[in-house]
């Protein structure tokens, strides 16, 4: 799986113009609410992931760790292949 934080921001743009929709109503829009709360839930885990990948990339930068946590490595080598 190739998914970036563009990807997500169009799914959640996406989610939005759903629950937007003014004919949903009763069943299928308590079903679009759930999805949403879904939807909003691991976007904020992804969202958290992204923000510690952050922080330890300025750490290195800024000296105060020596290496870069292995799964950031894996994240820039994928990157390279592409």
């Amino acid at each position: 799986m190739k998914n970036k934080l563009t990807d997500l921001n169009n799914h959640l743009f996406a989610q939005m113009e759903r629950l937007s929709d003014e004919d949903l109503k009763g069943d299928k829009l308590t079903e679009e609410i759930e999805r949403s709360r879904a939807v909003s839930q691991i976007a904020g885990q992804i969202i958290g992931n992204a923000t510690l990948v952050l922080n330890a990339q300025k750490a290195l930068n800024d000296g105060l760790i020596r290496r870069a946590p292995l799964m950031m490595i894996g994240a820039v080598n994928e990157n390279e292949a592409e």
